[in-house]
């Protein structure tokens, strides 16, 4: 705790504060994360921590128009974050989110079908996941050729992968002559017939229709919704990583109407590839480094060097088949010289970096790009992020404290662990995103979920931290599994230093942010898998109730 927020603390104590509280919590058990540890008692005012306690002095600061909120043994908790949010999911599309069949796949498609008009092009919405499925593998293009005859199809999964009907890659004159695409892969079943599968830059293969400019009042509307729903799970902060000045400038009129229920923390989204020349024209016209306030502010920029689930750059080759007879270790999705250029080129112009690396070998490149960075000006201090992280090794671990970094850990496994054996081994699966070990190497980590690529929901994702458990594919690596406490460190403070606010929130120390989550049951103490499904009865941000159950 710094000496201001101490003084502050000490303050409180010894004289209670004559202003009244406009909320206070009495009768729980506050965990601060802070000092001075597990009190009964909060009260909140011009939307910071007033004060902490005992509920007899904390009452005392009740006056005629203050909330109280009796807690009857609950336990309150400082606001949760997600460090790595796209979107809350669903989207446009043939929704393929309540399947859990290949068959349940190709119904739902067959059932849009009916209703398109014939050789109209068909697209899945993307946030869905095989790891869902009961084979526990991707529709490919025998299987979609099932759902219509001669119509088009594009099944859109995550971030990183498209698989094609035989119409579709008949539209698009994709055949077994198309030469593999740098950065991408072309799939094929064992025969060497394509599979329809196009992952990373063999996307670009196909071009999906833009769709129709949105309201943008309906936008604001969505965003309002989609924070609703976040904030009645207990989230009081997310980060987007990676995204469009279009849709930072609409978050940012949705918090100039008084509209934003939470937190949130910006990175823009280089250019895909770009070199030094692309990234300057781009930069010219986004928002400035830093901008924003307490509610929204820009983070830095995004960059990328390899694949998904399905492309994670390794040094090792993948599992038969997919190793094609241990030749292939991934994708490379930027060439090493450019990615480097980048980089630097961010330094030179005061940008913080973060770069999306799945493999180990990703993350070889991410630091001779850092390093080089760090050699034209030094980076240490700016805490520069490796986004996912899934498969760091012993050596990466002084490379990363020497440059000052932060990792981004999200719970992949819990979803896609199926896949990850399938394409990696047991053994470099049930590594996957080591959080014990990073912390255990002094790596500052925080938490979060990649969705709509994994489902949304915080507490899953505590769950999965702690636990190591998965939805189909038991528990994986339970060595790598962190406390509670540390999961929940990781949710709030954690959070908090990667998004340089530490000083400011995930902790309820007297002089916070007064943003906190009230739970049904006890967070530490609950029993296993009590997190999976907690509920939540309140969540306060910046001293504001956004969701009462």
């Amino acid at each position: 705790m710094s000496a201001a927020l101490a003084a502050l603390f000490l303050a409180a104590c010894a004289t209670p504060p004559r202003e009244a509280a406009d909320l206070v919590l009495v009768e729980g058990e506050i965990l601060t994360m802070g000092a001075p540890g597990v009190v009964e008692a909060l009260a909140v005012a011009d939307g910071r921590v007033l004060a902490v306690g005992t509920s007899e002095e904390i009452r005392g600061l009740a006056g005629p128009d203050t909330r109280v909120v009796e807690l009857g043994g609950r336990t309150v908790i400082p606001g949760l974050a997600d460090n790595h949010y796209h979107g809350i999911g669903s989207g446009p599309g043939v929704d393929l989110t309540r399947a859990r069949s290949i068959r349940d796949v190709v119904d739902a498609i067959a059932a849009v079908a009916l209703e398109t008009a014939p050789g109209e092009l068909i697209v899945t919405n993307r946030d869905w996941h095989e790891g869902q499925l009961a084979e526990h593998r991707l529709p490919y293009r025998d299987d979609l050729d099932g759902a219509t005859p001669g119509q088009p199809i594009v099944v859109v999964r995550g971030g990183h992968e498209y698989v094609l009907n035989s119409a579709a890659l008949a539209r698009w004159g994709i055949d077994e002559s198309t030469p593999e695409v740098p950065g991408g892969r072309v799939g094929r079943y064992p025969n060497g017939r394509l599979n329809g599968e196009l992952v990373d830059r063999a996307k670009d293969l196909v071009s999906l229709p833009e769709a129709a400019p949105p309201d943008p009042e309906a936008v604001l509307d969505e965003l309002a919704e989609e924070y609703a729903a976040l904030n009645a799970r207990g989230l009081t902060s997310i980060r987007y990583p990676g995204g469009p000045p279009s849709q930072y400038r609409a978050i940012e009129r949705l918090k100039d109407q008084g509209r934003l229920t939470l937190r949130v923390n910006y990175v823009l989204r280089a250019p895909r590839g770009a070199g030094a020349q692309p990234l300057s024209d781009a930069l010219a016209s986004w928002p400035a480094v830093s901008e924003g306030d307490g509610w929204l502010r820009v983070g830095g920029v995004k960059l990328g060097v390899d694949g998904g689930f399905e492309g994670g750059l390794m040094r090792e080759p993948y599992e038969e088949p997919w190793g094609e007879g241990g030749t292939f270790h991934g994708l490379q999705t930027v060439p090493t010289d450019r990615y480097i250029e980048t980089v630097r080129e961010l330094r030179r112009q005061g940008w913080r970096v973060a770069t999306h690396a799945v493999g180990d070998a990703a993350i070889d490149l991410v630091l001779d790009g850092y390093e080089a960075a760090n050699a034209d000006e030094p980076i240490e201090g700016l805490r520069w992020v490796i986004e996912h992280g899934f498969i760091p090794r012993e050596d990466h671990f002084p490379r990363m404290r020497a440059l000052g970094l932060s990792v981004t850990a999200q719970n992949h496994l819990y979803v896609a662990a199926p896949s990850l054996v399938k394409y990696w081994g047991e053994e470099r699966a049930a590594w996957t995103t080591p959080v014990r070990a990073y912390l255990d190497a002094g790596i500052p980590v925080s938490l979060g979920t990649d969705s709509p690529v994994i489902p949304w929901d915080p507490w899953w994702m505590l769950h999965h931290f702690t636990t190591r458990g998965t939805i189909s594919a038991g528990v994986l690596d339970e060595s790598q599994g962190i406390t509670r406490e540390e999961a929940l460190r990781a949710a709030t403070y954690g959070y908090a230093y990667l998004t340089f606010e530490e000083a400011e929130k995930g902790t309820l120390e007297v002089g916070m942010a007064a943003d906190l989550v009230v739970t049904a049951d006890h967070v530490l103490e609950c029993e296993d898998p009590c997190l999976e499904s907690m509920e939540v009865d309140l969540t306060v941000v910046g001293g504001r109730i956004v969701y009462e159950r």
